[in-house]
């Protein structure tokens, strides 16, 4: 079983410049379904190195032709709102922003059109690394081979603890279900919540790893939902211990503000939770191990 993507995904990459076409060679390597591209006032042109992948200028033509169901977005900041909302528009039902760098106003609309008139669209992102499931569609900038198809369920604010987490796995013999990077900015589509409830419900995920940051209060509330609803094993790290309160280190999210978002408030609120959590980076993935054994 797969959460988000699989082997049904029809994947569409909107924004096929320098960075979108090189990642969507990488996709296309991996196996993923890419279907075609999206560029704006290009529309039947062609990408070097992708000559058969086919270019639209609008989402609603790849739905119409490919039956495209996925979007991947690499648009430039000033437009990756609108990219986002013209893929909703057009029918697509799950879109991963991997554009870093949309201002949190933007975003603010996003979400609200979203809520309002796409409930059923699910957004990853933005500023994260994407989704993949092991063997079967790897959506996103993460390196495919770390991966390994088994049953850890990972989600990640991190992108490079998610690499970190999914190689160490790997490298234990425990393969991952899907790995989620739901990104670090303050204001996203899915959260931990979110994926958790996936993982909790899918038949192929038989344990979890979590990786929060500082800042907010989103691993609070996960670990609130971990304790009321979900029986898997779950392990977890949270990066930035070593923070100084009130210094942004990284992500827009990662800050410490108003006595919230401490380190040590997660992590008391994780255990608290019943939930394992890795004292460092290199640690994670025996942490889970142990838990498992």
């Amino acid at each position: 079983m797969s959460v988000l993507v699989g082997y049904d995904t029809k994947l569409i990459v909107q924004g096929v410049g320098t960075a979108g076409a090189f990642h969507a060679q990488q996709m296309i390597e991996y196996g993923t379904q890419v279907v075609a591209g999206v560029k704006p006032g290009k529309g039947g042109s062609k990408v070097a190195g992708l000559e058969q992948l086919p270019i639209y200028d609008t989402v609603a033509e790849t739905v119409a032709r490919h039956g495209a169901n996925t979007s991947v977005i690499y648009v430039p900041p000033p437009g990756a709102a609108d990219a986002i909302l013209e893929a909703a528009a057009a029918g697509i039902r799950v879109v991963i922003a991997i554009t870093e760098g949309i201002p949190a106003r933007d975003m603010i609309k996003v979400k609200y059109v979203l809520d309002k008139d796409y409930p059923e669209v699910v957004l990853i992102g933005p500023n994260c690394p994407g989704v993949i499931t092991p063997g079967q569609c790897k959506v996103g900038i993460m390196p495919g081979y770390i991966h390994k198809p088994g049953g850890v369920g990972v989600v990640s604010r991190s992108g490079t603890l998610t690499y970190e987490v999914v190689h160490q796995l790997t490298t234990l013999g425990l393969g991952q279900s899907t790995a989620i990077g739901i990104g670090g900015d303050p204001v996203k589509g899915t959260d931990f919540i979110d994926a958790l409830a996936w993982f909790a419900e899918d038949p192929g995920t038989s344990s979890i790893f979590m990786i929060g940051e500082i800042g907010g209060d989103s691993e609070e509330r996960a670990a609130q939902f971990i304790k009321d609803n979900v029986k898997k094993p779950v392990a977890a790290f949270i990066g930035g211990q070593t923070a100084p309160p009130g210094k942004r280190m990284g992500h827009a999210g990662a800050i410490i503000s108003g006595g919230k978002g401490a380190a040590a408030d997660k992590i008391a609120a994780l255990k608290d939770a019943g939930i394992a959590v890795a004292p460092t980076p290199a640690e994670m993935g025996t942490t889970l191990a142990k838990l498992l054994s």
